[in-house]
């Protein structure tokens, strides 16, 4: 880098400063990031509905006597809450409030429905929300929310992944497939970071974000009774 070069990044970096501090200046950061601040506010919305819902789902599981599938519900809400609190810290850091409008629940059926319902949900997410999200923030080159949105689709998929036996189970000889499902025993870890849900923590680091896998939580089995109740954000 030459000496002019570093003058006008020093001199970039001071006005950068010097807005940040001035008054009125978070309007005009936030101003930069138009389409980043309505899909960050997007997606906050629906991962909270989404957390509400698993939880929901979780209880009607443990209620039909599926304390296996009320557990990966469980866990699919963590991963939910987790992508939550991140668009909202963003939002936070634009001053930008987060929506608070009226959760818009999917009435909770039976499980067999709840799975179906909930694996259309992610395919639709991985397959056509998220690819489009983030090609329309693209230019506004927020790293940070370029980040944490690929995080939240990059789980998303595993949850697809997870849930694709159950939805087997569902479409047909559901008693049958879904008993077996019920006699194994499984763990669920979720990335503490960027809501990676995993049946095994990994051996160094998380797959999605790549931080140490030391941020991986053990989501705690599902008892006979009915989950937490829904976090706050």
């Amino acid at each position: 880098m030459t000496v002019a070069c570093r003058c006008r990044h020093v001199l970039k970096v001071l006005l950068t400063g010097v807005l940040l501090l001035a008054p009125g200046a978070t309007v005009c950061v936030a101003a930069d990031f138009t389409a980043t601040i309505q899909a960050l506010q997007e997606r906050y919305q629906d991962e909270v509905e989404a957390h509400a819902s698993y939880g929901k789902f979780s209880n009607k599981a443990l209620a039909e006597d599926y304390p296996n599938s009320a557990y990966l519900f469980k866990s699919l809400a963590a991963s939910e809450a987790i992508h939550a609190r991140n668009f909202k810290r963003i939002l936070d850091s634009l001053g930008v409030e987060v929506p608070r409008e009226q959760l818009q629940l999917r009435p909770v059926e039976s499980t067999k429905s709840n799975i179906m319902h909930a694996t259309g949900v992610e395919a639709d997410e991985i397959d056509h929300q998220y690819p489009a999200i983030l090609e329309r923030i693209k230019p506004e080159n927020h790293q940070e929310a370029i980040d944490n949105l690929t995080w939240a689709w990059e789980a998303e998929k595993q949850h697809r992944d997870l849930l694709g036996r159950m939805q087997d189970a569902a479409k047909k000889w559901f008693r049958f497939l879904i008993a077996h499902i019920e006699g194994e025993f499984v763990d669920y870890h979720v990335c503490q970071i960027c809501g990676s849900t995993l049946v095994e923590r990994p051996a160094a680091h998380c797959p999605v974000c790549g931080r140490p896998a030391s941020h991986y939580q053990l989501i705690p089995y599902v008892a006979a009774e009915r989950a937490e109740p829904e976090e706050e954000f």
